[in-house]
């Protein structure tokens, strides 16, 4: 008997569990209580949607005392696109203390969108400061000059959505710097009047385009670099001496070409007059032997030669 008494107090306690599962009633009362009006049925079917009914009746709790109107069908739809519903919500709200417009529709669309909503609307009340990375230009003088800058953005809700991020507008201020100070005469102006780099890159409307409103661009710092053009000198004069070098190399090398040619043009001369002089003894037996050469012609000849050779030695001594 005492077995079947705790069954059946076990079987209630599950049923009871369920049913209050099914049927959050404290969870209805409590929004019935802040003003919320949403059905124990509207509750019960969210379950079976697969919507956490706690996180819809928290959120439409809050908004309501914020002053918000909001219908649980859109924040239901919100949760089952995989948004976050606590997070639309807040935005909402800091957006209507702050007199800015933002729709339901908007913010979640913001919130699908991957961006954080909420963020974005404490970042049009409080302006953000984004350093900019130190940026290397050069002005007309061939000074280096290393600008660092901060630009105060705030967000812009409208371009949230398909807008760029901080990464550009960064690049688009490192643009326009190096545009300004290659623009300038000389760096010493650039030193003197700094600003006039803020001014000249807010004229550009750098932020079109993007998820933020430029309101402001302050140089922090310029700290002179290189001597640009003294080292693109002295690469130009380094470039024409080592083109010079080669230049006299490559006639000094015709020259000794043209010199080892001469020799052996002159060696070859040598060898046909040695070999032509080879020949002399030849041709003079072909004479005796023919009768065109007699012994006394071969004797004056012999005293020609002895002569010459004297007179030749007699010069070289004086």
């Amino acid at each position: 008997m005492g077995g079947e008494v705790i069954l059946w107090g076990a079987v209630i306690f599950v049923a009871l569990i369920i049913i209050l599962w099914l049927f959050p009633v404290a969870l209805w009362f409590q929004a019935l209580l802040s003003g919320v009006h949403i059905s124990l049925i509207q509750l019960v079917l969210m379950r079976w949607r697969g919507v956490n009914p706690k996180i819809i009746v928290f959120a439409m709790i809050t908004g309501t005392k914020a002053g918000l109107k909001l219908r649980a069908n859109e924040l239901e739809a919100h949760y089952l696109a995989k948004g976050n519903v606590p997070n639309v919500i807040n935005a909402l709200i800091s957006a209507d203390k702050a007199n800015i417009p933002l729709d339901f529709k908007t913010a979640a669309g913001i919130d699908l969108a991957g961006r954080n909503v909420f963020e974005a609307v404490q970042m049009s009340v409080n302006p953000k400061v984004i350093d900019t990375p130190p940026v290397t230009a050069v002005a007309k003088n061939g000074i280096q000059l290393i600008c660092k800058a901060r630009v105060t953005v705030r967000a812009n809700i409208n371009q949230l959505v398909g807008g760029a991020g901080e990464e550009t507008v960064l690049a688009r201020v490192g643009e326009g710097i190096v545009s300004s100070i290659g623009s300038a005469d000389n760096h010493a102006q650039v030193l003197e009047m700094p600003e006039s780099i803020s001014k000249v890159v807010l004229k550009k409307g750098l932020d079109a385009g993007t998820a933020f409103e430029i309101l402001s661009i302050d140089i922090a710092d310029i700290d002179i670099g290189k001597n640009i053009g003294a080292e693109l000198q002295m690469d130009q004069a380094n470039a024409d001496k080592n083109i010079a070098q080669a230049k006299a190399e490559e006639r000094r090398a015709m020259a000794v070409a043209l010199e080892q040619e001469m020799k052996a043009k002159a060696q070859e001369a040598r060898a046909a007059v040695i070999e032509a002089e080879a020949q002399v003894p030849l041709a003079m037996a072909e004479a005796f032997r023919s009768g065109n050469l007699g012994i006394m012609d071969y004797y004056r000849m012999k005293n020609i030669q002895a002569d010459t050779e004297m007179r030749t030695n007699i010069a070289k001594e004086g």
